[in-house]
């Protein structure tokens, strides 16, 4: 997902450049969002980790 956000980052900075406007805040406002889902799905799997407190296995 955070790869997403970063295509779409450069999507919009390369729009930008060339003078798309549009585009460029289009692609600025799905990698914002992106990267907002990334960041809560990641403190999610690392609180869930935590808790359940796995031990790495035996040999």
């Amino acid at each position: 997902m955070l790869g997403w956000a970063l295509t779409f980052l450069v999507i919009a900075l390369i729009a930008g450049v060339f003078g798309f406007g549009g585009i460029a805040s289009a692609s600025v406002g799905i990698a914002k969002i992106l990267f907002l889902v990334f960041i809560v799905l990641f403190v999610i799997a690392t609180v869930a980790h935590v808790i359940q407190g796995r031990t790495p296995p035996k040999v």
